[in-house]
């Protein structure tokens, strides 16, 4: 298994991994992303999609190189085209006693396991998950690189913006709807005045006990 994504340089999001693994046999392949994981608050969100591949909505890319009013109609147009889809999250508190790269890992095999019908092959941006029979190539770059990756980034950031959005209104005052967590200025000078909220990662440098050191 190639971690490297084939030595490829993030340039171009095609589906040629996945037409080499149709060409293979492969029919439902997966594309495993997350969101989220160096959020100072909110959970990190993790989505698999599989595509059809006879139907894959043009205009497919990273998350982050979209607007969002491109990212919330590609996801209308994942949805309505795919195969499969799987969402799953890990709360702060659960990611504050796992570790974040635990939780990162978690989130994605609990969007894996959503997935009906069940997939034969995936797809993962920059890792691989031990333990799993499914056949699978973790991807450098692979939301800039590989369709299926970009196309559960763009679920997975549609669907955290949501509920940072909507969290916004629960916990004011720290700018949730426009940084979504995320350590931005604004968002520790709130965090300094205004202390962590309940949804806050209380083992991030900034957030818990350093947080007027």
């Amino acid at each position: 298994m190639n971690r490297r994504g084939d030595g490829a340089r993030p340039e171009r999001c095609t589906a040629d991994r996945e037409h080499r693994l149709w060409a293979s046999g492969y029919r439902r392949i997966a594309g495993v992303d997350e969101v989220g994981r160096g959020a100072l608050a909110g959970p990190l969100v993790a989505a698999a999609v599989i595509l059809d591949p006879g139907c894959i909505p043009q205009g497919i890319d990273d998350s982050k190189k979209l607007t969002a009013s491109k990212r919330e109609r590609l996801a209308a147009a994942i949805r309505d085209t795919a195969l499969a889809i799987g969402v799953a999250s890990v709360e702060p508190r659960e990611i504050d006693r796992l570790n974040v790269g635990r939780a990162t890992r978690l989130a994605m095999r609990r969007a894996i396991e959503q997935l009906r019908p069940p997939p034969d092959y995936l797809l993962i941006d920059a890792m691989e998950l031990d333990g799993l029979a499914i056949p699978q190539q973790g991807i450098i770059h692979g939301d800039c690189l590989c369709v299926s990756i970009a196309a559960a980034s763009i679920i997975a950031k549609v669907t955290r913006d949501r509920l940072m959005r909507a969290y916004d209104q629960t916990y004011p005052g720290y700018g949730f709807a426009r940084n979504v967590g995320y350590g931005t200025r604004e968002h520790r000078r709130a965090l300094a005045r205004l202390g962590p909220s309940a949804i806050h990662r209380l083992s991030f440098r900034g957030v818990g006990p350093d947080l007027f050191a």
